[in-house]
């Protein structure tokens, strides 16, 4: 009996996203499609492979052994394209980047410029991702690689087959109204208490930190304005019409009229880059997280 791989893969999937329709939209196949060659896969191996409870299928328990040995086999396959790779004199192949918005604008410039110089046959395709999302979508192989972020005492999502490697860190200060927009005295972030705040969304890490920095001095921030876009936010400060805490890789290349005011024991946050284990010896892949690593290290 030889078992398809690419069955085997779609059966991970299920069990990973949870239902037929998640692996279609994923994976760019019809629901139908799926469950037809979750069908095959069950007449190969002669054994049930799924049971449907109401609405949902199920994996049986000898699904979760295949899906078990499946991550080794697919892990196998991509050090195998790793190794053959490398054994070619020219880098080439795709690398698919999930990144968030600050780093896409800080470093994913001079990175893709070094790439284009040096390694010319090398597509880098790029999507921004929220750094909990684009963890996990490494993990499940929708990327290559992440750029991610953690703050202090808030630290990202573990994932033990992810390759963590640390780019850089930023100092995260209170960003403040211009002084011809004055909104108030502020000397320290106690002093902002009473302020309209800007924030990312309740979830995100950014916003956990801001809250418990606030809370830490003394009071409940008043959120009025929430975005996940950081040059949204910006435009709000620069306006006179928020305040926010902001990390200093979004002043890249950039001036700003804003006032930036240092917080006690100047927390940093950290940017790192995962990358599945078992690619991490692929040459493009290798080439494109230096070129991060340059552009992280260069002066901004």
């Amino acid at each position: 009996m030889m078992l398809d791989v690419r069955r085997l893969r779609l059966l991970r999937e299920l069990k990973m996203r949870g239902t037929l329709s998640e692996v279609a939209t994923a994976l760019n196949f019809s629901p139908s499609s799926v469950s037809q060659q979750l069908t095959l896969l069950e007449q190969e191996t002669g054994v049930e492979l799924l049971r449907k409870v109401g609405r949902r299928v199920q994996l049986t328990p000898q699904a979760e052994i295949l899906v078990k040995h499946t991550a080794s086999i697919l892990d196998t396959l991509e050090q195998a394209e790793a190794d053959l790779s490398a054994s070619l004199t020219t880098v080439s192949g795709t690398v698919r980047v999930a990144v968030f918005q600050s780093a896409a604008l800080a470093l994913m410039p001079g990175a893709l410029t070094s790439m284009r110089r040096d390694f010319p046959e090398v597509r880098v395709e790029m999507v921004q991702r929220e750094p909990e999302t684009a963890l996990y979508e490494t993990w499940a192989r929708d990327f290559d690689m992440v750029v991610a972020e953690h703050y202090p005492a808030h630290s990202a999502p573990h994932h033990p087959d992810l390759d963590k490697r640390d780019l850089t860190t930023d100092a995260i200060r209170l960003a403040l109204p211009p002084v011809d927009r004055e909104i108030g005295p502020v000397g320290s972030i106690a002093d902002a208490r009473d302020l309209p705040w800007v924030m990312e969304p309740v979830g995100a890490a950014s916003r956990h930190f801001a809250e418990q920095l606030c809370r830490q001095a003394g009071f409940e921030p008043d959120v009025r304005y929430q975005t996940p876009d950081l040059q949204a936010q910006i435009r709000l400060i620069a306006s006179g019409n928020a305040v926010a805490l902001m990390p200093d890789l979004v002043w890249t290349d950039s001036e700003t009229t804003c006032r930036l005011l240092e917080l006690p024991e100047t927390p940093r946050r950290t940017i790192f880059t995962s990358v599945r284990r078992s690619g991490t010896r692929h040459p493009a892949v290798a080439a494109f997280r230096a070129a991060l690593e340059d552009a992280a290290a260069a002066p901004h």
